[in-house]
């Protein structure tokens, strides 16, 4: 898969932009600032709907515009397809694909496909547990791309639920009348399940080609796991988002299995929920424990070594997304990433993306890049784009 053409409209510092790619390497360089990071997060917003700069679409508007343009003309095995979004500021967003207009924004997803390298990608290794599941969930919904809908459901059931949690303490609400409650928890049950047993497949899939990844970049030969830590399981009720030392480790993908222990843990923390107006078992509440060895990697990996994880992770995926999707290779977004690694490092990534069907790096001195990267060149100043 690769991306002919981009277009942008009032999206970050463009006003307008046409970009026509290559396949194979696209370099865009400039100093810091000035707009290089913007053209490949377009690209990424298409595949994933989210941005690995910031939350919301909103930011991705431009000041004072009521309205973002994404335009691209996507190709694979010889088929393009124009996909287009816009990002409207006071209304609705929406979406077309060959000029037909999409009935959810979400069907886009799986046209575009795309696996973006970045600094702060050494958050999923070294912080908090909302970074690893923002991770494993981006790349389950490029995957299986009817989970969009699900994890939209299952955020809508969570927000009424703690709603009703946060009323009901307030008011002091017990017994039958906590009947509507019931109902939720059906819902946040079956949303939920799918959501935790999709990230345990995923995992086990990814397996392998984390081993082998993390083999090929690292000079250690330490192997990396991903073992996942449930609320579900225990009497442990942790805090949203401070470490899982207190969880146990889940071991099944079964959904039945999670459904019935789901179910468990929900009445039993009842009281608790009911005490602290929020709900507190989920996938929301889970954690991705990365071990290198016999340890984890958050607090026990060296600086080198959670880059290596952390890159290990994306070439994982790309190697995930080959195999289990049909647009072969998705596309690869490195940036700003060769200036943050030793020479060592760089040119063993190097080696391993040269012949990906497209790389998009980003650079702010062309002189960080590996010379074995035969790149189209595209200079960025002030949000023009020259070259190519």
């Amino acid at each position: 898969m690769y991306i002919k053409h981009l277009s942008l409209a009032q999206f970050r510092n463009y006003k307008s932009a046409e970009l026509s790619l290559s396949q194979g390497v696209n370099l865009l360089v400039g100093p810091n600032g000035q707009g290089k990071t913007n053209l490949v997060e377009a690209i990424r917003y298409l595949s994933t709907l989210s941005s690995h700069r910031v939350a919301g679409y909103l930011p991705l508007i431009q000041q004072n515009q009521s309205q973002a343009v994404i335009r691209a003309m996507a190709s694979f095995d010889e088929r393009d397809v124009l996909i287009e979004l816009e990002l409207n500021r006071d209304s609705a967003n929406k979406a077309r694909i060959n000029k037909s207009p999409a009935p959810k924004v979400r069907d886009i997803l799986g046209f575009v496909n795309s696996v973006t390298f970045a600094p702060e990608d050494l958050d999923i290794v070294k912080r908090d547990p909302s970074n690893r599941r923002a991770f494993i969930d981006e790349l389950v919904i490029q995957v299986w791309p009817r989970f969009a809908g699900v994890y939209s459901d299952y955020e809508r059931v969570l927000k009424q639920r703690n709603t009703l949690l946060k009323t009901a303490r307030q008011t002091g609400t017990k017994g039958s009348a906590l009947s509507t409650l019931d109902a939720w928890d059906a819902s946040l049950v079956s949303y939920g399940s799918e959501i935790i047993a999709a990230r345990l497949d995923l995992i086990e899939r990814l397996r392998p080609h984390l081993f082998e990844a993390y083999q090929s970049i690292a000079i250690a030969n330490n192997e990396p796991r991903i073992l996942v830590k449930s609320s579900l399981l225990g009497a442990a009720i942790v805090q949203f988002d401070e470490d899982s030392e207190d969880l146990e480790y889940i071991n099944t993908s079964d959904r039945a299995e999670i459904t019935e222990l789901y179910s468990k843990k929900l009445s039993f923390v009842r009281p608790k929920e009911l005490e602290r107006g929020i709900t507190l078992v989920g996938p929301h509440r889970d954690d991705l424990v990365l071990m290198l060895g016999d340890l984890p990697a958050k607090g026990y990996a060296s600086h080198g070594e959670s880059w290596s994880y952390a890159l290990a992770l994306r070439l994982a995926s790309i190697a995930l997304l080959r195999a289990e999707t049909r647009s072969g290779d998705p596309i690869l977004i490195l940036d700003d990433v060769f200036a943050e690694l030793d020479s060592g490092r760089r040119e063993r990534l190097a080696g391993m993306v040269a012949n990906n069907e497209q790389v998009l790096i980003t650079a702010a001195v062309a002189e960080d890049i590996p010379k074995a990267l035969q790149a189209t060149v595209f200079n960025v100043i002030s949000g023009t784009v020259t070259g190519g």
